[in-house]
């Protein structure tokens, strides 16, 4: 008995003694601080893509268009933001767009190089009407010498961003440029609408003139808004800017050139607006402007002389993107980022077995004076009819982004888009500000909504616009989705 009394003390003195321990130990791991979070970080560049060799085709018209100089230079401007979970590249290209081949080929590179996932980059064009063709793989020596040099410009450009990363802060804003956005579908007074090519009469035109005896009304509405996403350095130096406005390319380049139009020379001019390092990067991306230029239809511009109405226009916008980066309270230094892609298969457009007769018999036209008397392009839209019945695929494949920085969001498409959807999906998404980039890892035509299908007009005619009449609608539902599982996710 005794020694049974003895050993119930020592077996609970051993269990006290390490419950100590536990206690000790739970006590000491609570009292140390917790692991600190990766630290916001940014990074960006810009390359030099100016074709070193020419005469280049500028495939932005009807008609062959061959530059031989080059009037300004051509960047490929990367952003790359790094928040320690995802590491995610944006590049705004001056080029009229950049090809899925030729951004598959880039972003391969990149990947390589400095390990950033392909499906986690955005390759978009400016959709400069004066920029070379964006993929010749063969045919003459200048264009498939400048598919290289674009291709090695875009994923180092992405490169040098990532090698650039460092402790950053981000925000966004917005601020309106009004006066230099007009949508440019009319509808024209009584008895003032031409046939169309295809010998028929639409119920709205574009580009329909400055004549108040022939214009009616807009056909739609315009974003006036120039939205920035601003990256800054913890000494508030300015590291990166990419601005967003729903405009096309302004144009008027002195002949035969290359340019960036006023994308281009809004990043140039951009640096004198803020305080950077001597290293910022501003770089501004296509809107929703499938329906939208520069063109004052109501009134009649003085004369401009080449290149004088881009140097006007960037002028302006670089003031507006001042504006809207002086709205910015406070930057982010802990933003959260994300981003989702996907792959969404549209049908073809077919044309009905009426308009491909139709079209025949116009090519079947030989006689000089009977095709004077054919609609102006009659021809060109004649043989786009015919490739379209001619297709054998019946699908394409388009990749749509969504990105999160914080509580800002990007929206990323492979189209001309229509002002009215960029203003829909702003609207519509979960986050406090949205910006929306068309012409994005490529370009499949415009974008026209269903409803501006019904009135007809330029961009929704077979050979301009090839996917099905309820592709926009589609895609903002698709993009709505990805906005929402980035807005839910932590």
């Amino acid at each position: 008995m005794k020694s049974l009394t003895l050993t119930v003390p020592i077996i609970a003195l051993r269990h006290t003694a390490t419950a100590l321990v536990f206690l000790l130990a739970l006590a000491f791991t609570s009292a140390a601080p917790a692991p600190k979070a990766p630290p916001f970080r940014a990074g960006a560049a810009a390359v030099d893509i100016t074709p070193k060799q020419f005469p280049l085709n500028m495939p932005g018209g009807f008609s062959a268009n061959m530059a031989e100089s080059a009037h300004d230079p051509l960047h490929a401007r990367a952003l790359v933001l790094d928040d320690g979970a995802t590491t995610l590249a944006m590049v705004v290209v001056d080029s009229l767009s950049v090809a899925p081949e030729t951004c598959n080929d880039a972003k391969a590179i990149a990947s390589e190089r400095c390990g950033i996932k392909p499906e986690k980059i955005l390759v978009c064009g400016t959709h400069a009407h004066s920029a070379p063709s964006s993929n010749s793989t063969n045919g003459p020596a200048p264009a498939v010498a400048y598919r290289k040099l674009l291709v090695e410009g875009i994923a180092g450009s992405i490169v040098r961003a990532h090698g650039a990363l460092r402790p950053a802060a981000v925000g966004a804003a917005a601020h309106p440029l009004p006066e230099e956005v007009f949508n440019r579908r009319w509808f024209l007074k009584p008895g003032k609408m031409p046939v169309n090519p295809f010998g028929k009469l639409d119920q709205v035109k574009m580009n329909p003139g400055t004549s108040p005896d022939v214009l009616d009304r807009p056909a739609g509405p315009t974003d006036p808004d120039i939205t920035i996403l601003s990256v800054q350095d913890p000494k508030r130096q300015q590291i990166a800017l990419f601005a967003n406005y729903s405009l096309h390319y302004v144009g008027h380049i002195p002949k035969a050139s290359v340019s960036a139009d006023y994308f281009g020379e809004f990043a140039r001019l951009m640096p004198s607006r803020v305080r950077g390092d001597g290293k910022f990067v501003a770089m501004m991306s296509n809107g929703t402007s499938g329906d939208i230029n520069n063109i004052p239809f109501t009134v009649t511009r003085p004369p401009r002389e080449p290149f004088e109405q881009i140097r006007i226009v960037a002028q302006k916008a670089a003031d507006t993107a001042w504006h809207a980066l002086r709205k910015i309270e406070k930057h982010n230094p802990s933003a959260c980022l994300g981003m989702i892609q996907r792959e969404i298969t549209l049908k073809y457009r077919r044309p009905t077995a009426e308009q491909v007769a139709e079209a025949r018999a116009v090519l079947a036209v030989k006689d000089p004076a009977a095709k004077e008397k054919l609609p102006r392009l009659a021809d060109h839209y004649a043989r786009s009819t015919i490739a379209a019945a001619e297709r054998k695929e019946e699908t394409t494949t388009v990749i749509l982004q969504a990105i999160r920085i914080g509580d800002f969001a990007v929206c990323c498409m492979p189209f001309e888009v229509f002002c009215e959807t960029g203003l829909d999906l702003k609207k519509r998404s979960p986050f406090p500000r949205t910006m929306v980039v068309s012409i994005a890892n490529g370009r499949h035509g415009y974008l026209p909504t269903p409803e501006q299908h019904k009135l007809g007009g330029y961009e929704t005619w077979i050979g301009t616009c090839s996917v099905q009449e309820d592709a926009s609608v589609i895609l903002t539902n698709h993009l709505l989705e990805m906005l929402g599982e980035l807005a839910k996710a932590k």
